[in-house]
């Protein structure tokens, strides 16, 4: 596996699409919901992506685990971590862990060490507590699917 880290500007029309392909298939596909993925957030963020390393030089990468790290003052007055994706192969192998772990460690370096809040998916609260984030709010629909806000501090 191989992971990078990179400003929007900086992403190329591959890791781009690979990019907005997983975030459809999971977010629209996958989970039903229709909603508009393009909120003009990505653009301010960061982008750290896990891509396999093919065999052979034949084969593609494909992106298998995916996050944004927002800045302070985009979502929430806290730094943030949002869309976060693993592809369906990837599931289930400790990868989703990492990803977030990760994305905690770049949000810290990037943004300072500050509380980071995150708007989560109601069904992944364990996951979200077992890394340190407690709920902040109560239950929310956001697109149809019920959230609740978190903070890591």
């Amino acid at each position: 596996m191989e992971w990078i880290l990179k400003k929007f500007d900086a992403l190329n029309p591959h890791e781009l699409y690979a990019i907005l392909q997983l975030r459809n298939l999971v977010f629209a596909v996958e989970q039903n919901c229709v909603y508009p993925d393009l909120d003009n957030r990505d653009q301010a963020s960061f982008h750290l992506m896990c891509w396999s390393v093919p065999a052979n030089k034949e084969e593609q990468p494909s992106l298998l685990a995916y996050t944004r790290l927002l800045p302070p003052g985009l979502a929430y007055d806290e730094p943030s971590i949002g869309r976060v994706v693993t592809a369906t192969a990837a599931r289930k192998t400790g990868l989703g862990r990492e990803l977030m772990n990760r994305s905690i460690v770049h949000v810290h370096a990037l943004y300072g060490k500050q509380p980071i809040k995150i708007g989560a998916q109601l069904y992944l609260l364990q996951f979200y507590q077992s890394l340190g984030f407690l709920q902040t709010s109560e239950i929310y629909l956001e697109d149809g699917i019920e959230h609740v806000e978190m903070l890591l501090s």
